[in-house]
């Protein structure tokens, strides 16, 4: 059966398999949608070997790879779209692992302190977002605020969660349907830089926003 399945996702492998170049290495690698072509063929095709049935497990890895190639070709359009619609932006997309992506912003969301209004530099970006997610409505958003280290622990936990959900209401504005958003706060037990200084502070009252493959 192991050979039979080694063969059914060699063909998947050699059918689906394309690379694309990573924007910030520049190295070429494969690209989510053959991974997940490649994860699904082998799901498959051991289903399909299991039933004992001539060829089972090339047609399951066949029908697997069809299935996990298509979202990871959905997620990997969405990532192409949300790139060039972002250029000069200030805003990087960031791949974390398969099936998220990350939006990096160069000054973050800015807040000031014990605020959670957004700050009107933002707006464009966000549109932009909001543009290319309406367009690819199998995808959700997970909205993280965060805040400098100025109040008590509880406050800023509040504050962290009202600054989540300034950013998803705009975007919620925007189009994108309540359902897909979630938001959380961390208040100020995740720092990127140093609270003893204005600047790091600054860094700190941020909102973060992933996006993840439904």
């Amino acid at each position: 059966m192991m050979k039979k399945t080694m063969t059914a996702v060699m063909i998947v492998a050699a059918l689906t398999g394309c690379a694309r170049q990573n924007a910030t290495t520049g190295e070429e690698e494969t690209n989510t949608a053959t991974k997940s072509a490649i994860g699904g063929a082998i799901a498959g095709a051991l289903i399909g070997a299991s039933t004992g049935k001539k060829n089972g497990a090339v047609f399951g890895a066949l029908g697997g790879a069809a299935i996990g190639g298509g979202i990871g070709h959905y997620f990997d359009r969405q990532e192409e779209a949300l790139r060039k619609e972002l250029t000069d932006s200030g805003v990087q997309v960031k791949r974390v692992g398969e099936n998220e992506l990350q939006l990096v912003m160069a000054k973050g969301i800015g807040f000031q302190t014990a605020g959670y209004n957004l700050s009107s530099d933002i707006y464009s970006s966000l549109n932009s977002v909001a543009k290319v997610l309406n367009e690819y409505p199998d995808s959700s958003l997970r909205i993280i605020g965060h805040t400098d280290s100025v109040g008590s622990a509880q406050s800023n936990l509040t504050l962290s969660e009202e600054r989540a959900e300034s950013v998803s209401e705009y975007l919620n504005k925007r189009g994108i349907k309540s359902g897909r958003l979630s938001t959380r706060g961390y208040g100020e037990r995740r720092p990127i830089a140093s609270n003893e200084t204005a600047s790091g502070r600054s860094a700190n009252r941020r909102v973060e926003i992933s996006i993840t493959a439904n």
